[in-house]
């Protein structure tokens, strides 16, 4: 769904960024009258809705996130669930769990902790009660809280009536019950009944924040097109949760959220996920270079989507091939850029390391192909559904010889679509393999996108070879495949069947300029180095620092040795964007002065990089990893990085990156 905002943006400051107050308490909240009830404003709310995989927690969260962009609200979201397509029901293993963060200023991350949960089952409540604030709202499912479902988790004695909960402000509604009995109507078995509950608990949550309601309905007639009787039945259940909210006396209160008004620039926006958007950045890739855009693919978590998306779009000249498995896929892809296409292939961390001999084929071809790994938890299977940044070493050195390759990083799920863009410049202009390195967290976590304008989008137009170039002593013109462009190093991209253009590619070395089989030592040093060098030569624009301290001493004219900057630097990259950048503003709103740099590129890294570093006494690196980033800055720039890492497969919470940003400033 699209939304029009008509006004200019202005950078939430640090007051708007502080803890997440519980509903109603927020220093926005104001109070009010709606239908004999009273009204709270608030600036923003986080909710979790949490129950088994098979609850349709996932759908819940998605409906109320398309109702709230639709509303106009900022938002980020954090989806949470099982590997397995159906876990155990009723265990902890098998809970699902979706967040909203939204509000009506700029936020940057899902939330630290939930305002409000939804909690469907023991299970959910026993997962989820640990990350709940004292005094928040929860609302739980009282027709699950019978023994067998307790006793699944641990609960001798229901949470509900031991004072367990005593903290917190429940809600106790005995959804399954409530939702069986509006649907007593559809002559619908009573299994068949239950699956609505979870329409039920959107209906009330969004009467709680005032949501709009037509969208959802309008989904479910179009979902269960087929079945008009399930699709009604749905309908039901979610408009009987919102009159629930409406009339019971245990919903005192409902609250608004104003949309953000003041966070976003002029123009049309739309709720976007990290692979949607990267997926719409990939087309416009093509469309903008005029070349059909061709993914060879396998699925894998988490980057089907993609492949799921990109199918949609044959209008637009998308070629997809489901292989058979990775190595085929990525064989497709590379044959299909030998043919002049626009190549891609998806996939996450196992299948990059299937995919290495093919990617070290295509740096020796030196042909343009994106390769997109959305990173998962690993090693191995590791964990699929959880994020990580652990694949930085394996993208940047991953390969039999010297194999070196561009990384590209988006750091928002929004960013994806330029991060696409930027990947597919580099492969067209230096004919190069470019890795485009997501994550779990990116690719299901969404937020508002603003559409672009044709007019904004890069012109990657290419000039495929059509002539000879080059003559020999005697005089004869001839095609030397590997004959290079003195400013990119890149060599001629020469489309099979054009006449007198034929020339051989495969994997043993070749030959500088004619593209011959090679065995001679000093050519091999001579491709080996100059492949290097055109990596290296890559243009990649310079690192942007944000230190309001130094940039405040240049507009009053005192410079860095009357008015000195921040002595600490927080660099990172990938998904860490938000939660370092939320973290950041916390630090600043209680005095502390600290820099912050965000790398969409690790290789090149950006020229400025190391004179960047150079300026501050400390430099605080934040990863998903065990310091990858680190190490190659360490190495690289001999700077003393400090890591600061996580690998429990979820993504940094703010305030616990603000307590270590404080710790380094005053080391």
């Amino acid at each position: 769904m699209t939304s029009q905002v008509s006004s200019q943006a202005e950078q939430a400051d640090g007051a708007l960024t502080g803890e997440p107050q519980a509903p109603g308490t927020g220093a926005g909240a104001d109070g009010g009258k709606n239908g004999g009830k009273e009204v709270r404003r608030l600036d923003r709310v986080i909710i979790r809705f949490a129950g088994d995989s098979g609850d349709g927690m996932q759908l819940t969260g998605d409906r109320f996130t398309s109702e709230t962009a639709t509303f106009g609200n900022d938002l980020s979201t954090l989806p949470n669930f099982p590997a397995e397509i159906r876990a155990p029901a009723g265990t902890l293993p098998g809970v699902s769990s979706f967040q909203l963060h939204f509000a009506d200023h700029d936020i940057l991350t899902p939330g630290d902790a939930p305002n409000v949960l939804v909690a469907m089952n023991p299970a959910a409540l026993k997962a989820n009660l640990g990350d709940v604030p004292r005094g928040a709202e929860i609302i739980v499912n009282t027709d699950e809280f019978t023994k067998r479902p307790m006793a699944k988790v641990g609960y001798e004695v229901s949470p509900l009536e031991d004072g367990t909960l005593s903290a917190y402000n429940v809600h106790p509604v005995p959804l399954t019950t409530l939702t069986i009995e509006a649907l007593k109507d559809f002559g619908l078995s009573r299994k068949e009944a239950e699956r609505s509950k979870n329409m039920f608990a959107l209906g009330l949550l969004s009467w709680m924040y005032h949501r709009p309601t037509e969208g959802t309905e309008a989904f479910l007639r179009q979902k269960f097109a087929k079945k008009p009787d399930i699709a009604e039945a749905n309908v039901a259940a979610f408009r009987a949760g919102w009159n629930f909210g409406e009339t019971t006396e245990d919903f005192a209160v409902s609250y608004e959220v104003a949309p953000a008004t003041q966070a976003f620039p002029t123009g049309t926006y739309r709720n976007i996920s990290g692979n949607l958007a990267l997926s719409y950045g990939l087309i416009a890739a093509g469309q903008q270079a005029d070349l059909p855009l061709y993914l060879g693919s396998y699925p894998i978590t988490p980057a089907s989507d993609i492949l799921h998306e990109l199918s949609k779009h044959k209008n637009f000249g998308v070629r997809t091939f489901q292989a058979e498995d990775e190595i085929a896929g990525i064989g497709a892809a590379l044959g299909a850029a030998f043919g002049g296409a626009l190549a891609v292939t998806t996939t996450s961390g196992p299948g990059v390391a299937l995919k290495s001999e093919t990617i070290g084929l295509a740096v020796s071809l030196e042909l343009p192909l994106v390769i997109v790994d959305i990173q998962r938890g690993g090693p191995s299977t590791g964990l699929p559904t959880k994020t990580e940044q652990a694949d930085l070493l394996q993208a940047m050195y991953g390969r039999n010889g010297e194999a070196p390759v561009p990384i590209v990083a988006p750091r928002t799920p929004a960013d994806c679509f330029d991060a696409a863009l930027d990947a597919a410049r580099i492969a067209l202009t230096y004919r190069t393999p470019v890795f485009l390195l997501s994550d779990g967290y990116l690719a299901n976590g969404s937020e508002p996108w603003r559409i672009p304008e044709l007019d904004q989008l890069p012109d990657l137009r290419v000039q495929f070879a059509n002539d000879t170039n080059h003559t020999l002593a005697d005089g004869t013109e001839v095609f030397w495949p590997y004959k290079r462009d003195e400013q990119t190093l890149a060599r001629p991209w020469a489309v099979p069947g054009t006449p007198g253009l034929e020339h051989r590619i495969g994997g043993i070395e070749k030959q500088d300029g004619t593209g011959n089989i090679s065995y001679d030592p000093a050519n091999h040093d001579f491709m080996v180095r100059t492949r290097q060098a055109k990596i290296d030569g890559i243009e990649v624009p310079d690192l942007e620092v944000d230190d309001p301290t130094a940039e405040a001493a240049v507009r009053d004219g005192q410079g860095a040795a009357a008015v000195r900057g921040a002595d600490t630097l927080v660099l990172g990259w990938g998904s860490t964007y938000g939660p370092i950048t939320a973290a950041v503003r916390r630090v600043r709103r209680d005095g502390g002065r600290i820099a912050q740099a965000h790398l969409r590129h690790l290789n090149p890294f950006p020229r400025n990089l190391g004179a960047v570093l150079a300026r501050y006494d400390k430099v605080v690196v934040p990863e998903m990893n065990l310091g990858q980033l680190a190490t190659l800055l360490r190495a690289k720039y001999l700077v003393d990085a400090r890591s600061y890492t996580q690998v429990s497969g979820m993504p940094f919470k703010a305030e616990q990156l603000a307590e270590v940003f404080k710790e380094a400033i005053n080391d």
